[in-house]
């Protein structure tokens, strides 16, 4: 693995509020091996060459400890937007569990998108984080099939792994659920697959199950995705141009697969509202409460 320089690890959320009520982001890699046939991180406006090639950040262990340190504001720090923070480097070099024994000591919430079952190695560390602070952890589930997962995620954890690991990290009493993103147009937007991804996610303890549609195709990543198609799911690209054209975003939620999502979701006690899984997973401290400590 490389390691490239680093100023900052931490960036403070432009957008926190629409992505899971999040105040800060970090990435501790740079880069990421899934090969996932839809990753948008791969598109041109994230600068990120050669993205199959995961890298980590000199000294950013060290960079993050000052920064905790220097932060006069408490809150969330997502990690795992632009590559999974769960790589296969991160048994060797366990800079995410470094990194949230920091984030535990300074009392900091953490929320975490992941499609690796390693995660589970740090239950210990949730729990404690959890003690004291937030924590939401999410696994990008696009598929309930093993085989179709295999397809589109080819190097990582196939998705029953994933839903093992939501079951484990929620007997734990962690607050763990599903991002069913992305739906992609004419491979996983049945209703069967929404169906079933839905509730594998309430068998295996989700509180929540999200999802914001389609698959984007910005400058690079198009390209990457039509030549996996075409080795995967031939003709299909053919099939995207004639209906989507040059759009930004291929978007396959109609009505009815809408509808049938959100009345799934009720169906099963699931939160699938951005506002709804914000609230239920922040702690709230009352005024009295509060004051009893001072």
């Amino acid at each position: 693995m490389e390691f490239i320089d680093a100023k900052t690890i931490l960036q403070k959320a432009s957008h926190g509020e629409e992505w899971f009520g999040i105040d800060y982001n970090m990435n501790l890699y740079k880069g990421c091996s899934h090969k996932c046939i839809y990753c948008d991180s791969r598109s041109n406006c994230y600068q990120v060459d050669d993205f199959d090639i995961v890298r980590a950040k000199k000294n950013e262990i060290e960079i993050l400890n000052q920064e905790l340190k220097s932060k006069r504001k408490k809150g969330v720090i997502g990690i795992g937007a632009m590559s999974d923070t769960y790589n296969p480097f991160e048994k060797q070099y366990e800079l995410t569990r470094k990194a949230l024994k920091l984030i535990s000591y300074y009392r900091f919430g953490v929320s975490i998108e992941t499609k690796s079952n390693l995660i589970t190695r740090d239950i210990d560390l949730f729990k404690e984080i959890n003690n004291k602070a937030d924590v939401i952890l999410k696994f990008t589930i696009t598929s309930a099939d093993d085989k179709l997962s295999r397809k589109v995620e080819p190097n990582v954890c196939v998705s029953s792994e994933r839903f093992k690991a939501m079951k484990e990290l929620s007997s734990q009493g962690v607050f763990v659920g599903t991002l069913l993103t992305p739906i992609i147009p004419f491979i996983t937007d049945s209703e069967e697959n929404i169906r079933n991804v839905i509730k594998q996610s309430y068998e295996n303890g989700a509180k929540f199950v999200f999802t914001m549609g389609g698959v984007t195709l910005r400058e690079n990543q198009r390209d990457y995705f039509f030549e996996q198609l075409d080795k995967t799911f031939p003709k299909l690209k053919e099939k995207y141009i004639k209906t989507f054209g040059n759009n930004f975003f291929c978007y396959p939620l109609n009505k009815n697969l809408q509808k049938i999502f959100n009345e799934e979701c009720e169906k099963y006690g699931l939160l699938y509202k951005m506002s709804d899984i914000v609230k239920a997973y922040k702690k709230e401290i009352k005024e009295d409460e509060q004051m009893s400590f001072i």
